[in-house]
This record gives C-alpha cells, sequence and structure tokens, in this order.
C-alpha cells in the first residue's frame, strides 16, 4: 500500500509550495521540532499536574469521538433552515455564485430567502431529522438566530447567512472540535449558533479548538477578481487564482474530508494556504494534511467533488478530475464516478451545483442517506451493497448543501486508523 504524504499538483501545487516557502522558511526539522516541543510540553504536564486542581482526564464517555466518514454514526449536528437570509453580494459572494443568480443577490442580500420556499426546507429537514432517529442516531440542533441584524467590525459591516450547514464551519477529528474561521463576512458570527452544543460536548470531555479568526479586512479579497464567465474561472482556477488573498488564515471546515490519519484538502475560493497550514501544524504529528487539487471553475467546500464513502472507496466527481487520483489508485483505493444529477435546470440553487446528487451521509459502511429523487445514484449504491435511506431535501438543496453539508457527525463507533500505510 503506498503511503501518502503531501499531495500537490498542477500550479496551485506550485504557488502552494511557494508561498509557504516565502512566508514560514524551510521546513527542515519541523517534525522533530513538533516532537520535542510535545514531548516538552508533556513533561511540563506532568509536572505541574499534581498542582492543577482544575486539571482533570477526560472521560471515557466523552461524546465526541469521529475520525473518519463511514464509521456508524451515533451522534449529529443537524443544521437549521430557520431564518436564512440572503448575504450581501459582496466580492467573495460574488466569485462563489453562478451569474445567473447576481441579481438574485443584489435584489435581496440582507433580506429573507423566499418564505415559501425556506418554509418547504425547514419542513424536509425536520423530516430528515425524524428519519434519523429512526435509524437510531441522536440528533442535536444549532439555536435560531435572527441573521437579518446588520453587525459592524473595524474593518467591515454586513448581515448573516444561516446556521444550515454545520459541515461548513465545525470539522471533528477523533475527540476534537475544531471551530473554522470561515471566508465570508456573512458568516462572520456563525459560530454563535452553535456554542450552546459546543459547550455542552466541551463540558462532556470533547477537546475545543477555534482557528485564529480572520478580521476579514479588505486585503483578505482579490477586490477585482475578474469573473465573468465560466471560461474566467476555470483559467483562473488553472492558474492557481482566488478571490481570497493570503493575507491571513481562512477557511471552511468543509473543504477537508477525512480517512484516519489522512485528511485531504483542497485550496478554494474560501480556503487559503495559510489555513491548510494552520491546520497542518495544529493536527501534526498524529495526522498528516494534503492538498489535493480538482479541474473546477469555482472550488469551494470539498465534499460534492471527492466524497470519501468507506474505507478505500472514493465517489469523484466526473466533471471535476482530481488531479491526484492515481495516487488513490496505486493505494489500491476503488475510485468511483456518479451518475448525471437528474435535478431538474429550473430548480433554483442558488449558492451550489447539481452535484449535490453525490453530497450523501454515510450512517455506517452498509447504509447511505441518499436524495429520495436521484434514481441513479441510489441504483450506484445498490450495486455496491449499499442500502439506500432515501429522503427529499430539493428544497433544502438549495440553500447550499446536500446531506454531508446540512450535518455535521459528532460520534462515529470507531478507532483511529491509517488507511494509506
Amino acid at each position: 500500500m503506498l503511503r501518502v504524504r503531501c499531495l500537490r499538483g498542477g500550479s496551485r501545487g506550485a504557488e502552494a509550495a511557494h508561498y509557504i516557502g516565502s512566508r514560514v522558511g524551510i521546513f527542515t526539522g519541523w517534525v522533530q521540532r513538533t516532537f520535542q516541543s510535545t514531548q516538552a510540553a508533556t513533561a511540563s504536564q506532568n509536572t505541574c499536574a499534581a498542582h492543577d486542581k482544575a486539571t482533570s482526564p477526560v472521560p471515557k464517555d466523552c461524546l465526541v469521538c469521529s475520525y473518519n466518514e463511514w464509521d456508524p454514526l451515533e451522534e449529529v449536528i443537524v443544521g437549521r433552515a430557520e431564518n436564512a437570509c440572503v448575504p450581501p453580494f459582496s466580492v467573495e459572494v460574488k466569485a462563489n455564485t453562478y451569474e445567473k443568480y447576481w441579481g438574485f443577490y443584489q435584489k435581496f442580500g440582507g433580506q429573507s430567502f423566499p418564505k415559501e420556499h425556506l418554509n418547504k426546507a425547514i419542513a424536509e429537514i425536520e423530516e430528515m431529522c425524524n428519519i434519523l432517529k429512526g435509524e437510531g442516531v441522536i440528533v442535536k440542533r444549532p439555536d435560531p438566530i435572527d441573521w437579518s441584524v446588520q453587525y459592524k467590525t473595524p474593518d467591515f459591516e454586513s448581515t448573516g447567512m444561516y446556521a444550515a450547514m454545520p459541515r461548513d464551519i465545525l470539522l471533528v477529528v477523533g475527540n476534537e472540535i475544531i471551530e473554522a474561521p470561515m471566508a465570508w463576512r456573512a458568516r462572520f458570527f456563525e459560530y454563535r449558533a452553535y456554542r450552546r452544543l459546543i459547550k455542552d460536548y466541551f463540558n462532556s470531555g470533547a477537546k475545543w479548538t477555534t482557528a485564529p479568526k480572520p478580521t476579514m479586512a479588505d486585503e483578505l479579497y482579490d477586490q477585482n477578481y475578474p469573473i465573468h464567465s465560466v471560461e474566467d474561472r476555470h483559467k483562473l482556477a488553472a492558474q492557481g487564482k482566488f478571490v481570497t488573498t493570503e493575507f491571513e488564515p481562512c477557511f471552511d471546515a468543509a473543504d477537508f474530508i477525512r480517512a484516519g490519519r489522512d485528511i485531504f484538502v483542497q485550496r478554494s475560493q474560501v480556503t487559503n494556504y495559510m489555513g491548510i497550514e494552520w491546520m497542518r501544524r495544529h493536527l501534526a504529528p498524529d495526522y498528516r494534511v494534503h492538498i489535493i487539487s480538482f479541474k473546477d471553475p469555482n472550488p469551494m467546500h470539498i465534499d460534492a467533488t471527492f466524497n470519501i464513502i468507506g474505507p478505500g472507496l472514493v465517489l469523484s466527481n466526473p466533471d471535476r478530475p482530481c488531479h491526484q487520483i492515481e495516487l488513490f489508485k496505486k493505494a489500491g483505493w476503488t475510485v468511483i464516478q456518479p451518475p448525471v444529477p437528474l435535478i431538474p435546470d429550473d430548480h433554483p440553487l442558488w449558492m451550489s451545483s447539481k452535484w449535490l446528487s453525490m453530497n450523501v451521509l454515510m450512517l455506517d459502511e452498509k447504509r447511505v442517506m441518499v436524495d429520495a429523487n436521484e434514481t441513479s445514484i441510489q441504483k450506484m449504491f445498490e450495486k455496491l451493497g449499499i442500502s439506500t435511506i432515501k429522503v427529499s431535501i430539493r428544497h433544502a438543496n438549495s440553500l447550499g448543501g446536500g446531506f454531508h453539508c446540512w450535518t455535521c457527525d459528532i460520534r462515529r463507533r470507531g478507532t483511529l486508523q491509517s488507511y494509506f500505510d
């Protein structure tokens, strides 16, 4: 089996190497220093533990534990569509949305999504929660918040968006919940909806880490990012150019996907190399973070492009091929191209693509939650020996996510393993 170390490809990989080398210097001996620092910290903790009355070991019944995307699911956070608002049409929103919807953002930015559509989405997600509970999964929900309230920082002002996609903001690695800094100004305060839940998990013994919050000042964005057509997007993506700069770290958690000790990430419109490097250093040496890239004109969130669904099993979007796919094949992985989505062209997808059909949620290796309308991908799973749990969330899809996006798995019954050694 091939041991995957660092996967980079194309011009984006070259830019990553150049950027990291120029900003943080040569990494020779970095892993050794990391181990030394860890050993020193451990020694210090052992010395002080007898005098530290506030310190207690992590309870064995910690509620948070998840290492991959397919171990048996026991507890999950499901997002809320309540009070969801259209984000203001800022430069980073423009770069992440399709031109045919720009008028929609210009007209409704800061206001509610269409009420009738939103109410249908809310009902769909409630039914999804009921089905998950029926499958034996504990379901938790973020708090409802008024996202229309305008806020102002020293660097910008905006209104909020929603707490619909916990996968975007929360990444669970083992017993640690990592709160992503995000990259859209409309999502700056999205963490507030999850704080009650995270505090409960922390009190149960989980680790809780908040990544450095970016200022989201103008310097974080290329204010003149030239997008006028799909051709422009392809050209810029191939050149490794994105609307987010390297002014400060930023990332959305949904640009990372887990396979035990190996975690894969893409540089996207919302995740920059500084954010990826922060995660790499934070998770080392127990986890290896690898950059992979795709032929994607508008990269934003990896799980409708590359969705790992089992040990050695990955769905790879045929419209957005992975530049490093041979490394997975050489490691013995099975790469499956999902069928073309069946969602109609006239269905509004304000914040996503049709490929949400492959944005599925694995309840375990043999059960998958999949869109009830996508019969083609249902047949694909059945041929793989995976039972499909069919749920319709078409109206919820319009807000920007499928089953994987709408959820964040808090606990899966499994252990930390390496699938690339």
